[in-house]
């Protein structure tokens, strides 16, 4: 969770807003990866792509 903390604060002191759609992106298609892994909702994200 520090990370997450250090990471706003950047944010926040440099002005660097853009970072955040890029970060919820990788977080989503790293959280699909995860999902997909032998997990029984696999095939329904398959069928999103």
């Amino acid at each position: 969770m520090s990370f997450l903390k250090d990471m706003a604060a950047f944010m926040l002191a440099r002005k660097k807003f853009w970072l955040l759609p890029a970060l919820v992106l990788m977080t989503i298609f790293g959280g699909l990866i995860v999902l997909t892994k032998g997990s029984v909702v696999a095939p329904f994200i398959y069928t999103l792509f």
